[in-house]
């Protein structure tokens, strides 16, 4: 693995960074506090499923909270968690948000938008477009694996994006415009209607870029060609809708039916001198929608009380289709089945299509039904139980032997929270999984919490299953780029993934400080990934003529079990409340990572790191706020992010980066009043970083460079507060009566 000089200077800079952080901290402690931390009021609900205070949630959550959301003034969500968190990569890509979570990639990763899971396997990344990063109240995240109570997919940890609410009686809209360098335009409209028991909400986002080229240069044909066109981020438009209804029958009884509707399309580069170089002849057309239906049912309890029992049911369809778009004469290999075209069963054969056709890649669909049930039980106990089915579809003609495939998993699952003493909590829980491919599994967990005035010690076990996709036991896609040709198998023969997580936590909140350092160890087993593998390993029934006949240019990848994987590493977190109207933040991430994968070829267990891991990550942000007058209000957010090499095992490493910006708003106005206005100024990456390394070698961050951007929003309030939204809402509710 090659070391970039630049690495050993940021991992420098890293420590110094936190050594002079807790230097700080070691000045600053011992001041007296004149007023309480808003962090201490904040409620979370994803660690456990239940509403806890920020400080005495048993599993460690962290929150990027509306103030840094509103200062930070993030292009996207990949944006914001990079630039606010330090335990997160991304590489960003026509396929969607490469993602990487403590050295786990998208699919250990769960993400939840106001406790659901969005849907979008877009070759195995996740599509964050779908997120209008404006409509976002809050961000919680929960690192580790959250299998015993959010099931697969959350092997590395939970997302939970907590959309915004508006809860008076009358109409509320907002219109919000923002535009940058390279015609980046985020346009977000939402409405909010509430009449008597009656509720409505109505939200359109649309996102376009031009995209950018950070070099021309590009390795191919075994030689370096100066001429390449393609982009670092390719030019893509997307708008989204989504409406929600809810009705409240009686007090407590609430219910909803929500849907909403994605189109995005990414233009690629068209036909190049160099015909072997990675230019399309087609665009990508992506399609999603959803519809869910369900209900609230307090069951006892004072109205106002947060320790209320409750039972709420979901049932939710979601829908996700990848096209091609032909730009231009294109010969498409397809798998055959049968006699078609009097070909053997398991061959491919070449097709045209025409500039214009649209030819469907794969349809994913997925519907699931939840029920899940709170109670407040005596002696401090507080029991949440549910139970979940989920079935998955892909029809994919081109892609599996038979077209279809399709897969389901149901859950029951238990989880208790017990005060044994005022100081002392234990959380345990327990999940009992069938899956249609492979039997029963149980998944438990368990955690201690102590506490001592403004401290938290918190310790932590769980365990992880996540059974292989529908696509990695079915796709199969092959691709023919020039002299070569890729070949990408499914495996019916994988294994479930298993993991056991291990955390220690000491947590300090105080009146203005705020300090928190986590360890982890995560061990798995089995873990999937896509390797290279010889033609003689492809399962019978597959092999093609491109394969068959030991072509050196052919080159097949097939999803495989590794032997296991480990990844520890430790997470340091700081905020101080300097002034009234200043504060400062900032995180620390150490990772290391290795796996271990038998080597075909070489005949024996091979030692490798996990692809885009970074030993070293880090963020800060210093945030000012001042009210000039009681229609003006400025804020000024200073923002860092930086990260040491990202280590790969084929072509090269990414180079390690700092990148610094500033954004100031400008709010105009009075609370309450019909209209306000806001005005938002910014400029990403000051200092023109830019990695200019070429295709298809690894990017450590692919910034175009220094940008600028403004926003404009205006909001319309016209009503008086709901009596009975205060009847249906616990106390602490992180939602604020605007």
């Amino acid at each position: 693995m090659r070391e970039n000089p630049l690495s050993k200077r940021c991992f420098k800079a890293a420590v110094i960074c936190v050594a002079l952080q807790w230097l700080f901290v070691l000045c600053v402690s011992a001041q007296s506090a004149v007023w309480k931390s808003d962090s201490l009021q904040e409620v979370v609900v994803t660690g456990t499923g239940t509403r806890h205070l920020l400080k005495d949630v048993p599993v460690q959550t962290e929150v990027i909270t509306r103030q840094m959301l509103q200062q930070y003034g993030g292009r996207s969500i990949e944006d914001i968690l990079s630039g606010l968190t330090a335990s997160f990569a991304f590489s960003e890509g026509d396929m969607g948000s490469q993602m990487q979570l403590n050295g786990l990639g998208n699919s250990y990763i769960l993400i939840l938008v106001d406790g659901k899971r969005i849907h979008g396997d877009v070759g195995g990344e996740n599509d964050l477009s779908l997120i209008d990063p404006h409509n976002i109240e809050k961000i919680e995240i929960v690192k580790g694996a959250q299998s015993a109570l959010y099931g697969s997919d959350a092997m590395a940890g939970v997302i939970n994006i907590i959309t915004k609410k508006h809860t008076q009686k009358g109409v509320y809209a907002e219109n919000a415009t923002r535009y940058g360098t390279h015609n980046d335009l985020r346009q977000h409209d939402a409405v909010f209607l509430n009449i008597g028991r009656f509720g409505s909400q109505t939200n359109f986002q649309l996102q376009r870029s031009d995209g950018w080229q950070n070099t021309t240069e590009e390795y191919a044909e075994a030689m370096v060609l100066t001429d390449s066109r393609n982009k670092t981020v390719n030019k893509f438009n997307n708008w989204q809708i989504a409406q929600r209804f809810t009705y409240n029958p009686i007090d407590n009884l609430e219910l909803y039916a929500d849907g909403s509707f994605y189109l995005k399309n990414i233009n690629r580069p068209r036909n190049g001198k160099h015909a072997s170089c990675d230019v399309y002849t087609y665009d990508l057309h992506y399609k999603n929608a959803s519809a869910s239906t369900g209900g609230k049912w307090f069951l006892n309890g004072d109205k106002s009380s947060s320790r209320r029992n409750q039972l709420t049911l979901d049932v939710d369809w979601n829908l996700h289709d990848y096209y091609y778009n032909y730009t231009a004469r294109t010969y498409e290999y397809i798998l055959l089945r049968g006699e078609e075209f009097g070909a053997q069963n398991g061959e491919w054969f070449s097709v045209p299509m025409y500039a214009g056709q649209q030819k469907l890649q794969s349809d994913q669909q997925r519907v699931m039904g939840q029920l899940k049930g709170i109670f407040y039980l005596p002696s401090e106990n507080t029991l949440n139980v549910g139970a979940e089915y989920r079935y998955d579809y892909l029809k994919a003609p081109d892609r599996t032997e038979s077209g279809t495939a399709s897969d389901w998993t149901a859950a029951l699952y238990a989880q208790d929270e017990f005060n044994a003493l005022k100081w002392l909590n234990i959380t345990g829980g327990l999940r009992l999984v069938r899956n249609r491919n492979f039997g029963v599994r149980l998944t438990p967990k368990l955690s201690a919490m102590f506490s001592a005035g403004d401290f938290r010690f918190r310790l932590g076990w769980s365990q992880g299953f996540k059974s292989p996709t529908v696509k990695e036991l079915h796709y199969r896609y092959l691709h023919v780029m020039g002299s070569s040709t890729f070949f990408n198998i499914g495996n019916t023969n994988l294994k479930p993934q298993t993991s056991n997580y291990f955390s220690a936590n000491a947590e300090y909140r105080g009146n203005r400080l705020t300090a928190s350092v986590t360890g982890y160890l995560n061990r798995l087993d089995n873990m999937i990934a896509l390797t290279n593998v010889p033609v003689g390993e492809i399962p019978a029934g597959i092999t093609t003529a491109y394969l068959g006949d030991g072509s050196n240019s052919v080159q097949a990848r097939m999803y495989k079990n590794m032997d296991d994987a480990r990844t520890w590493g430790i997470d340091v977190t700081l905020s101080y409340k300097i002034l009234s109207e200043l504060s400062f933040t900032s995180a620390y991430s150490y990772l290391n990572t290795k796996a271990h994968l038998y080597d075909n070829s070489k005949n024996r267990m091979m030692e490798v790191i996990i692809d885009g891991t970074a030993h070293h990550k880090w963020s800060a942000s210093v945030i000012y706020g001042h009210a000039f007058s009681k229609i003006y209000k400025l804020g000024v957010s200073l923002s860092t992010r930086g990260s040491s090499t990202r280590f790969y095992q084929n072509n090269g490493n990414g180079a390690p980066f700092q990148i610094w910006r500033i954004n100031t708003t400008h709010d105009f106005g009075r609370t309450g009043k019909l209209l306000t206005y806001r005005l938002e100024f910014g400029v990403d990456n000051i200092f023109n970083f830019v990695d200019r390394t070429m295709r298809p070698f690894h990017l450590g961050n692919n910034t175009s460079g220094t940008t600028v951007h403004a926003s404009f929003v205006i909001r319309f309030n016209y009503g008086k507060s709901s009596k009975q939204h205060k009847l249906l809402t616990p106390k602490n509710s992180n939602y604020e009566e605007d």
